[in-house]
C-alpha cells in the first residue's frame, strides 16, 4: 500500500477558527479523516508544526516510508529557504498546497521559494486543495500498478 503524508507548516494547527473568511470553517483534522476513509488503498499521514526545524526534519524522515508529500508550509512558504533546501534534497515528489490563493493576497505572499523544487502547486480551493493533491498521487499509484 502507498503512503503519503501531509505536512503543515505555521499556524494551519487552527485551520477551522483562524480567519474563516480565508480558510473556512472546517477543522482540517476532521477533514483528514474523512479523506482516510475515501482513499482506503492510502495510509495517509499528517503532521503539522509552528517550527521550522520540525518541517524540514519530517521532510526528511518522510522520504524514508513515503511515497509522496504533499506540503503547504504557511508562512515559511515564503521565507524559508531552508525547506526549500530539504526539498530539493530528497528523491520524493513534493506537492506545494495551499488553502488560500497567495496571488489574491498580500504581495509578500506572492513569491514561493519552495515551488522550483515542487512536482506542482495546488492553491486556492480550501481544503480541497489537500484532496486534489491527494487524488493526484492516488491517480499516479494506480497507474504505476
Amino acid at each position: 500500500m502507498k503512503e503519503i503524508i501531509i505536512i503543515n507548516g505555521p499556524n494551519l494547527n487552527l485551520v477551522g477558527k483562524r480567519e474563516p473568511e480565508i480558510y473556512g470553517d472546517a477543522p482540517i483534522l476532521e477533514f483528514i479523516e474523512v479523506q482516510k476513509k475515501l482513499y482506503p488503498n492510502l495510509i495517509i499521514d499528517y503532521f503539522q508544526s509552528n517550527m521550522e526545524g520540525e518541517i524540514i526534519s519530517r521532510i526528511q524522515d518522510a522520504a524514508n516510508y513515503c511515497d509522496g508529500i504533499l506540503l503547504n508550509a504557511g508562512g515559511y512558504t515564503h521565507t524559508s529557504i531552508a525547506i526549500a533546501d530539504a526539498i530539493a534534497a530528497i528523491d520524493k515528489e513534493v506537492i506545494e498546497i495551499h488553502i488560500s490563493q497567495p496571488q489574491a493576497r498580500e504581495v509578500q505572499r506572492h513569491i514561493s521559494l519552495i515551488a522550483k523544487h515542487c512536482k506542482g502547486s495546488i492553491s486556492g480551493f480550501g481544503l480541497n486543495s489537500y484532496k486534489l493533491g491527494i487524488e493526484y498521487f492516488n491517480h499516479k499509484f494506480s497507474i504505476e500498478k
